[in-house]
This record gives structure tokens, C-alpha cells and sequence, in this order.
């Protein structure tokens, strides 16, 4: 029983788990909002994706930048064989004896002075990852506005075809009336015939309006990197009146627009990091001031075996023979006076004796002056000065950019409410005449091609309505937009 018990448990577990990797693997199906639309965009978009590396490469640079005004520590060692006639590196005399030998070590070394070139690259770094950051926002906002216009094309062919279908049902009804006046001989058969042929031309104008929603949804399915058989349509948003104001001028707007858009900060920061690069690059014609030090052992087999160990007393006179002289065909032995140490010698001298006893340690300062060095680091500055000169024209045009995107942005919208309101009063107008010709055709009062010209100036009138209408509902997200604004409904 408890067995069973576990099984189900574990069989449920695997469940939650499949179920919860599919939601967040899958895409949602079914009717997407544009917030939803964007969202998505933002989590799966390649250019953002890249982005985000960029951002992490830059923080890497900063935070070498930082290390690299710690000192620095490096450890080496090395153990290797010698034969035949060598030198042994603990008593550097010649030997013939297989040696074996380990030198290990370690040193360090920290930067005093160098023209504040490290400083400098700190700063320089920490002003290139701010930048990389506004630089992913502006992705961000790219793939936002870019996801926003195929979204409300998408609604705006959605409301064309219906707007078609409108027109087709319209059509159909007249003639379906039309049909029967002919059939008692109160209408001409030619009356029929046209509507007829007006039928026919509605309904091509319908699978028209149905193949530019469908290119539309694929656009806005391939700009979301959805397959094309994923099941996708998108939410008609509600658009109220008061959307079709505009209630601030476009210099406020472009003001606004100068201290939110993530490009404006990023050609900032980057004239910052480039003026910062320059500084770095001049320390490099000043002198270097360093401090360093070492420490380090070694160990040879060849001093394996037996070793003087002193015991601190005081050495005592005596001898020792460093050679003879023949006199008279007899050998005298040539002394010479030394001092012998006071202490005994050991049978062996290992290895952790050897590495002890042969520690040796050094520091010091270090001073490099730049003199001629083929004018490689002046060179480098003064690539480094035209660079942040660049920089400074980049971010310049980057204002001028904006600045002209906000006042074609504000001068559309204004044209395209004027447009909108134009388009509205037609409506109404067109409404109210096509219902008279219509009145009139009914009872004979009016022939087809007054009926026919009637209706066609309406669907007009309501195509260019629709247009006007989402034609100025982007323009007036894109003001909000460069106000720093989400696009959303």
C-alpha cells in the first residue's frame, strides 16, 4: 500500500513538472493582447538576447578593471631530471650524477604610479556597461515599437475585411430584393445582372481583405518567431474618444523624450568612456612606478645525503690541505688556515629541510620611463582623442535624430487626427446618403448606378475612416512612446 501511495506521489510530481516546463517552453495559444504580443517578443528576440551578452561582457570588463588595481600574485614551480655532467643547483658545482630538482616559487607585484592609466580604464569600463545597459533598453524599445506596428496593422485589416463583409452582406440583400422586382417585372434585368456582377466583385474584395489579415498575423507570428501553424489571432482593442487628443506641444514632448529614450544616455555614457579612454591612453606616456617581490626555495637530490647542521657555536681554528710541493723528490702537503664551524653532520638532508633552508626572498622597485618606443603610445593617444571627438559627434546626431523622429512623430499625428475627424464627418454623411439613394432605389425613384455609386463612396468613406483612425492611434503611441511611456491600449 505504502509502495502504491509513493508511486502515485511521484507519478504526480513528474506531472506538475511536465506540465509546468510546457508553460513556460510553449508559447500561450489563442487570443493575444499587444502587451502580451510584446512581452513575449522581449523574452525570445535574438537582437535582445544578444543584447543581454553585451551587457554581460561589459560587466566583465568593469570588473577586471577593478581587479587590476590589486596587486598581483603569480605561483610557478618546476621538477625535472638532469644527467650526465651538470650543474648542481644547490652547490652550483659540476656533477655527473643523476639529479632530480624542484624550484618552486611565487611573486607579486602592484602598481604604484602610471599615469592614473588604471584609474582612467576603471572609469572608462564603468561608463561602456552603463552604456551596453541603455544600448539593450533601446533593443527593448525597438523590438516594442516594431511588434506594436504589426499588431495594429493586424486590427486594422481585421476591421477592413469586416468593413468587406459589411459591403458583400449589403450587396447581397439588394440583390436578393432586386431579384424579385425583376422577377414581376417591376426592375429591369439588367438591374439584377449588375448587382450581381457588384456581388461578385464584394466578394473578391472580402478574400482580398482575408489574405492581407492573414499575411499580417504570419508577419506578426514570424516578428514573435512563432511557426505559422501556431493557433494566434490578436485582441481588437477599445479606442476612446479622448485617445484622439493631443494635449502637449512637441518641444515638451521632445524634452521629455531627451531624458527617457535609453539612446540619448548611451551616446552620453560613451562620450564619457571615450573621453576617459583618451585619459588612459596619455598615461601611457608618463613613467611607471612599481613594487615588487618574491619569494622562493629549491630542492636537489644530489644533496640527499649527508649535511653539516650547525649548532650555533662559535667556529674554531685549523687547517686543511689544498694541494702539495715536490722538494727533493718528497710531497709536503700545502695547508691553509680556516674556521671550522661548530656543529655535526646529519646522515641525510630531505626534502622539506632542503626547501626550508634554501629560502630566499627579494623587493624592490621597479621604474619604466617611456623614452622612443616608435610612437606607439602617443600614437595611441591620439587615436584615443579623435575617438572621443567621434563619440562626441555620435551623440550629437543621436539628439539631432530624435529631435527630428519627435517632430515628424507630432506633425503625423497632428495630420492624421485632422485626417480622422475629416474622415468621420464623411462617414456620417455618406451613411446618411447611401440610406436615401437606397430609399429611393427601392421604390424605383433611383436607378442601379446611383445605388451603386452610393454604395461604393460609402465603403470608401469607412475604409479611409479605419485607416485614419489607426493611422493616428500609432502615431499618437509613438508620442507616448518617446515620452517613455509603455505602448499599450
Amino acid at each position: 500500500m505504502m509502495k502504491t501511495k509513493l508511486l502515485c506521489i511521484i507519478l504526480l510530481l513528474i506531472t506538475i513538472s511536465v506540465q509546468a516546463q510546457q508553460t513556460v517552453s510553449q508559447p500561450p495559444s489563442g487570443v493575444w493582447s499587444l502587451r502580451q504580443c510584446i512581452e513575449y517578443a522581449l523574452e525570445n528576440n535574438l537582437t535582445v538576447q544578444r543584447g543581454a551578452y553585451n551587457v554581460e561582457t561589459s560587466e566583465v570588463n568593469l570588473r577586471q578593471a577593478k581587479m587590476a588595481m590589486l596587486p598581483s600574485l603569480n605561483a610557478s614551480a618546476n621538477y625535472g631530471f638532469n644527467w650526465g655532467r651538470s650543474v648542481d643547483p644547490t652547490t652550483n658545482f659540476f656533477t655527473t650524477s643523476e639529479i632530480r630538482s624542484t624550484n618552486p616559487n611565487a611573486n607579486s607585484s602592484v602598481t604604484l604610479f602610471n599615469g592614473f592609466r588604471l584609474q582612467n580604464t576603471l572609469k572608462q569600463n564603468a561608463r561602456s556597461y552603463e552604456a551596453s545597459k541603455e544600448d539593450l533598453a533601446k533593443s527593448k524599445n525597438d523590438v516594442s515599437v516594431n511588434i506594436a506596428t504589426l499588431f495594429i496593422t493586424v486590427v486594422f485589416n481585421k476591421e477592413q475585411l469586416e468593413n468587406a463583409k459589411f459591403q458583400l452582406s449589403s450587396t447581397q440583400k439588394q440583390y436578393e430584393r432586386t431579384k424579385k422586382q425583376v422577377d414581376v417585372g417591376a426592375l429591369p434585368k439588367s438591374d439584377e445582372l449588375n448587382l450581381d456582377a457588384q456581388v461578385a466583385t464584394n466578394e473578391l474584395t472580402v478574400i482580398q481583405q482575408e489574405n492581407a489579415l492573414a499575411l499580417s498575423l504570419l508577419q506578426l507570428k514570424q516578428a514573435l518567431q512563432l511557426p505559422a501553424s501556431t493557433p494566434f489571432d490578436v485582441e481588437v482593442p477599445e479606442v476612446k474618444v479622448e485617445d484622439f487628443v493631443l494635449d502637449q506641444s512637441r518641444d515638451q514632448i521632445y524634452d521629455i523624450a531627451k531624458q527617457t529614450m535609453p539612446e540619448i544616455r548611451s551616446a552620453n555614457l560613451k562620450v564619457e568612456s571615450a573621453e576617459y579612454a583618451a585619459k588612459a591612453a596619455k598615461g601611457n606616456l608618463y613613467p611607471q612606478l612599481s613594487l615588487q617581490g618574491s619569494i622562493g626555495s629549491r630542492y636537489s637530490s644530489a644533496a640527499d645525503g649527508e649535511h653539516f647542521v650547525s649548532d650555533g657555536g662559535a667556529p674554531t681554528p685549523g687547517t686543511r690541505t689544498i694541494g702539495y710541493v715536490d722538494v727533493g723528490g718528497t710531497n709536503y702537503d700545502v695547508l691553509t688556515d680556516i674556521m671550522i664551524p661548530s656543529g655535526a653532520y646529519e646522515p641525510t638532508y630531505g626534502y622539506s629541510e632542503q626547501l626550508k633552508d634554501n629560502i630566499f626572498r627579494s623587493a624592490g622597485l621597479s621604474l619604466s620611463i617611456p623614452i622612443f618606443n616608435g610612437l606607439q603610445s602617443r600614437s595611441a593617444y591620439q587615436r584615443s582623442v579623435i575617438s572621443y571627438k567621434v563619440a562626441t559627434i555620435a551623440a550629437k546626431e543621436t539628439e539631432n535624430t530624435l529631435r527630428q523622429n519627435v517632430e515628424t512623430a507630432y506633425n503625423d499625428a497632428l495630420a492624421a487626427a485632422k485626417t480622422y475627424n475629416s474622415s468621420l464627418r464623411q462617414v456620417t454623411a455618406r451613411e446618411e446618403a447611401f440610406r436615401m439613394t437606397q430609399q429611393r432605389y427601392e421604390i424605383g425613384a433611383a436607378n442601379y448606378v446611383e445605388y451603386q455609386v452610393a454604395e461604393n463612396d460609402l465603403f470608401r468613406a469607412k475604409s479611409d475612416l479605419v485607416r485614419a483612425k489607426y493611422d493616428f492611434i500609432f502615431k499618437k503611441k509613438m508620442l507616448d512612446f518617446y515620452q517613455g511611456k509603455q505602448i499599450e491600449f
